[in-house]
Formats: structure tokens, C-alpha cells, sequence
């Protein structure tokens, strides 16, 4: 296949562009020069999107504006180039007789459906509740992505959940609930490209999680207890390496709509992040004395 990816300098994009070259070919749309760029120019612009769709069979779409961007860049650039750039996206694959969108979206959106003192546990017909301009640009985008799917244009959108560097105890705790490996984001999107069904579907993407729906009105005040119970081994890797089991636990993605709908599994867990620590990957923060144990 032909795939034109957005975003391809990023991390994510990176993710996908590796699991994609392959056996794809791939064309790299970023504003920022990397080696798994052939583009560099900003994504919102009609005319480049077309010239790069000719001949293409699929496109996969990450390029965003993110949460650590809010603080810095006013809103107006978030619906440029979150929401617009969509809009575009859509267009240009219209235009050249594009067949499929892969759309990389995020479980923030869920943002206030996470309630207080309680633990919640998310699926695909959990409503959005987004509280800043980077969530509600991606429920935007999402919005435009399902009016236009039909038989001539399949969409399918992704919600990932956490995957970027963090702490090793907190990311190695977060696999059990609400974490992914990048790698595993990448093969999603993959998987995402053929899958048969309805023209618009859409799929939380996460770590499988160790835990079942029964144990959420304990997690939130009694996490250790459940997780000695149902994690024997992430526990006793915890004990050994003097770390704190978190305390609570306030939300649990469930992937497993993508499991049995993409015919994808996620395969990288709790001992990767411990494997990546132990090495020396970048992938990992250490563990500061100061926090280890807190998992806000």
C-alpha cells in the first residue's frame, strides 16, 4: 500500500512509520525535518495534502497540536490546526479517491467522565468529557471524521492512552490500567488500515488491563490489596525493586473492542518498562525517591 502519514516526526509517527516502511510505501508529511519525513511543510494546506495523496491508498493521520502546547499557543492554532487540518485531511482524501483514514486520537477527551474518589472503567460508549482546547479539538475532529465516512472513505479513529516517558514505577503501574507502549500505538494503526466493518469505527487503544470491571469500587480507595490479588508478579517486581504500590486507582481503558475488532493485541506491559529501565532506555525516566509511589 501507499500510506501517507501525518505527523511523521514525531514520536508517535516515528512509532508507525518503523512498523509501516517494512512493507508499506510511505509518505512522511511534518513541518519539522526528520529521516522518516519526505515533506517538511505544514500539513494544513490544501494543495500539499493533494499533491501527496495522488496514487495513495490510505491515509493515517496523527500530526496535532498536544497538551503540552496549551499553555503556549492560543486557541485559534488549536482549531486551525486540529480541527482544520481534519477538515482538509478529509477533503484531500476525497479529492484523490483516498479509501481509508486512520485517525490517532486520545483518551484525554474522556477527561471529567474520570469522577472523584471512584474508579472508572472506560469503553468506546463512555461519553467525552473534555476540559481544554486540545480535547475538544480532537472530539471536533473526531465529529468530522464519522459525518463523512461512507463506502467510498472507511475512517477509523483511535483513542490512545498514555505513552509517553514518565517515571518507571508510574508507567509500569499505568500498563496495568491506562498505559500503552508506543510500539503496540504503531501496530494499531497498522492493523487499522484493512480491517472490514462499518465505514466508521472507533477503538480505545491500551495496555490490557489487569484488573475487572467488579474491581472498581475497590481500586479507588484499595488498590494495593487488588493488585497483590491480580498482579502477583507487577507486586512482588514492586517489592523488590523497594517501590510503593499505588494507592488508588481512578480509570481503566478497555481495549478489548480493538482487540477482537483489529485482530491486534497489545504485547508490550509492565516488564518492558522495568526491561527499558534496567537498560538504559531513553523510553523511561528513574525513579526519584522523593515521588516514588505517587501516581496522580
Amino acid at each position: 500500500m501507499r500510506i501517507v502519514l501525518t505527523g511523521s516526526s514525531g514520536r508517535v509517527g516515528r512509532a508507525i512509520y518503523n512498523a509501516l516502511a517494512p512493507h508499506h510505501d510511505v509518505v512522511g508529511i511534518d513541518r519539522a525535518p526528520f529521516a522518516t519525513t519526505e515533506i517538511t511543510g505544514d500539513f494544513v494546506d490544501g494543495v500539499l495534502l493533494e499533491r501527496a495523496m495522488q496514487g495513495a491508498d490510505a491515509v493515517i493521520h496523527t500530526a496535532a497540536l498536544h497538551a503540552p502546547h496549551i499553555d503556549t499557543i492560543p486557541d485559534t492554532e488549536f482549531e486551525r490546526v486540529n480541527v482544520m487540518g481534519t477538515h482538509l485531511i478529509i477533503a484531500a482524501a476525497q479529492a484523490t479517491g483516498v479509501s481509508r483514514i486512520v485517525f490517532t486520537s486520545t483518551t484525554a477527551l474522556y477527561g471529567h467522565a474520570v469522577k472523584a474518589n471512584a474508579c472508572t472503567w472506560i469503553t468506546e460508549e463512555t461519553a467525552p468529557q473534555p476540559h481544554t482546547i486540545y480535547h475538544h479539538t480532537k472530539l471536533a475532529s473526531e465529529a468530522l471524521l464519522e459525518n463523512a465516512a461512507d463506502r467510498s472513505l472507511q475512517i477509523r479513529v483511535l483513542r490512545m492512552s498514555r505513552c509517553f516517558p514518565e517515571q518507571a514505577d508510574r508507567m509500569a503501574a499505568y500498563r496495568l490500567h491506562r498505559g500503552i507502549d508506543v510500539r503496540d500505538v504503531a501496530d494499531a494503526h497498522v492493523a487499522a488500515l484493512d480491517n472490514d466493518g462499518p465505514a466508521f469505527q472507533r477503538f480505545i487503544v491500551s495496555g490490557e488491563p489487569a484488573f475487572l470491571p467488579t474491581d472498581c469500587r475497590h481500586l479507588a480507595s484499595d488498590a494495593d490489596s487488588i493488585l497483590r490479588e491480580r498482579a502477583s508478579k507487577f507486586s512482588q517486581a514492586f517489592a523488590e525493586r523497594g517501590w510503593s504500590l499505588p494507592a488508588s486507582i481512578d480509570r481503566i481503558y478497555d481495549p478489548s473492542a480493538a482487540i477482537g475488532a483489529l485482530g491486534w493485541k497489545p504485547r508490550f506491559g509492565f516488564k518492558e518498562v522495568l526491561a527499558q529501565l534496567d537498560r538504559g532506555s531513553l523510553e523511561v525516566l528513574p525513579v526519584r525517591k522523593a515521588t516514588s509511589g505517587r501516581f496522580d
